[in-house]
């Protein structure tokens, strides 16, 4: 289950709709990452084709990451069964 949000549109968007935070193209495929995000249990749950699923290095070390679109990316960490800090980021 997502207890933590970053990145307060995404948290927006998930919990109420609002594209006002995001980039409104990516919305269907944010929807699909959070809604597996929500019911996942481990960080390799969302290790699906063409996510580009990834664990990070140095200062998000212990935080995994998938592709939403281009240079966006979805990142988040888990505590136990549930994911925390997630965030959506342009990495370049």
């Amino acid at each position: 289950m997502i207890k933590t949000f970053r990145h307060k549109g995404l948290q927006a968007f998930f919990e109420a709709g609002s594209k006002a935070g995001i980039q409104p193209r990516h919305a269907a495929r944010l929807e699909r990452q959070l809604v597996r995000l929500n019911v996942a249990k481990d960080a390799s749950y969302m290790n699906v084709p063409g996510w580009d699923f990834h664990p990070l290095t140095k200062n998000l070390a212990g935080h995994c990451s998938v592709s939403v679109n281009g240079n966006w990316r979805m990142t988040f960490a888990f505590e136990g069964e549930d994911a925390v800090l997630v965030d959506y980021q342009d990495y370049h």
